[in-house]
Formats: structure tokens, sequence, C-alpha cells
């Protein structure tokens, strides 16, 4: 017997409602359509939300003054993008939430982030490589919804390119700077590089709510793009046989479950409080 995916689950419900409960096709694909837009907004926004959490864990504990500073202002853009997208997840819902409710109210299975955002910044090395494989997925992606069908997604692409393109230039920078430097720092960029790489692939396995609206066939470019700053950077492309994922479906790291206690504790504790 064939084993039963989501999908068929999916399929079945769908013929269900059509069949048994006389709902109209073409009201039911239009609702479905509308909920996925809703969860890809919730995916990019929390993609941004996460890893902005992260990037300001190092405000006041970088390796210098201007990095921590670059750092921080790379923090504030994503968490700025993640309020774009969660607005857009509120329009969609209709249930009269607002960005702060996606980012505050929400448990763990609700996050939809890719589980590479969501690791420990560990050393420096460790975030740059975490930074430097996520900006290069970034960047592609966002290239394409910046000609997206959808205008909403088009619009917050277009605002967003500018700022990716300082990120992504950032971190291959300092991918280049730490590989190319001293025998210590280039034997922990590749270490961290050799950690880090098997959460990058889950960006390229799309989930089925993105199906039609989020572009794919991007790993081809995002490989080329990485092998020449990696070649560059004289440090070496661990060998790809198997990749994590499951952060698009909500299936997590023990370590977003830290991240959202710390992070939501005040508007959990406080819900009715103002400033």
């Amino acid at each position: 017997m064939n084993e039963l995916k989501p999908s068929d689950s999916c399929w079945f419900n769908y013929i269900h409602r059509i069949v048994f409960l006389g709902e109209n096709r073409n009201q039911i694909d239009l609702m479905s359509e509308h909920s996925n837009l809703m969860n890809v907004a919730l995916h990019l926004g929390d993609n941004a939300l996460i890893l902005g959490h992260r990037l300001g864990e190092w405000c006041g504990h970088g390796p210098v003054l201007e990095q921590d500073i670059a750092m921080t202002n790379i923090a504030l853009d994503l968490i700025g993008k993640a309020k774009m997208y969660f607005d857009l997840a509120a329009e969609l819902e209709g249930k009269g939430h607002d960005h702060d409710f996606f980012a505050y109210k929400r448990d763990v299975l609700d996050f939809k982030n890719l589980l590479i955002v969501e690791l420990p910044n560990g050393e420096f090395s460790d975030t740059i490589a975490r930074q430097f494989l996520f900006d290069q997925w970034h960047f592609l992606m966002l290239s394409e919804l910046a000609n997206s069908s959808n205008d909403r997604l088009k619009e917050i692409a277009q605002k967003s390119l500018k700022e990716v393109t300082y990120h992504k230039r950032w971190s291959s920078e300092w991918v280049i700077r730490l590989g190319d430097g001293t025998d210590e720092s280039k034997a922990k960029m590749q270490e961290a590089l050799n950690e880090i790489w098997y959460f990058s692939g889950e960006a390229f396995m799309p989930a089925e709510y993105e199906k039609g609206i989020l572009p794919e066939g991007l790993k081809e470019t995002w490989m080329t793009n990485v092998k020449a700053i990696v070649s560059e950077a004289t440090l070496t492309i661990p060998e790809e046989d198997w990749m994590q994922d499951g952060g698009k479906t909500g299936i997590h790291t023990e370590h977003l479950g830290y991240i959202l206690a710390e992070m939501q504790f005040l508007p959990r504790a406080y819900p009715d409080a103002t400033w």
C-alpha cells in the first residue's frame, strides 16, 4: 500500500468539499490561493524577524565597533521587512490582527522560517557563514519577486532590494576576508561553513503554499554565486549529500523556542501595555 502523503489529505478534503458539501470549485480555489499567499507572507516575514533578532543579539558584542553597528543595522533592516510582510499577512487574514500579533502572539509550530536563520550566533565566523548563505538566496529571491505578478510582494521586494544588496556584499566580503586571512581565521571560516552548509538547502525545497507564488529554480544560480565567493576566499564547498528541512512547515530546532521565549515575554506578560 502506498504511503498517504499530506498532499493526498489536502486533495481528499478538496474533493469532499465540492462533492459532498456542494461548495463552488472556483471559490475554493480562490480561498486556497488567498491562504497560500498569507503563508508565503508569514514565511518571508518569519525569516526576516528571526534573523533580525539573532543579529540583534550581537549589539554591544561585535568584534569591532564598526561591525557591531553594521550587524545592528542589518538587523533593523530585516525587522522592517518583517513588519511589511506581517502587515500583508494581517490584511489577508482579515481578523483585525496587526504585525505585532504575528511577531509576539504565535507559538513555535506557527512559525515558517528557514531553519538556518534560527541557528545560534556562535562565533563571528558562524554568524558570517549563516548570513552569507542566507543573503545569497535572499537577494535572488527578491530579485525575482521584484517582477512578481502580485503587486504587494512586488512592492516589498523592490523596496528591500537596495538594502539586501548591501547585506550580500557585506557578508561576502567577510567570508573572503576571514577565509583568505590568517591560518586561524581560515580554519574558523571553513569550520563554520561546514557546520551550517547542511541548513542551506531548505530554501530550495518549496512548500506547497509557495508553489506558483515564489520563484523556483534559483539553486543553480545560487550555487554558482556561492562557489565564486568561496573560491576567492580560498575555502572549500562542503560535500552536498543531505539537507535539513522542516522550518517552512513548523518543524523547528530547539533554538527557536528559546528565541521566542525571550522575544515574546513582555507582550505576553503585559498584553495591554502601551509605549
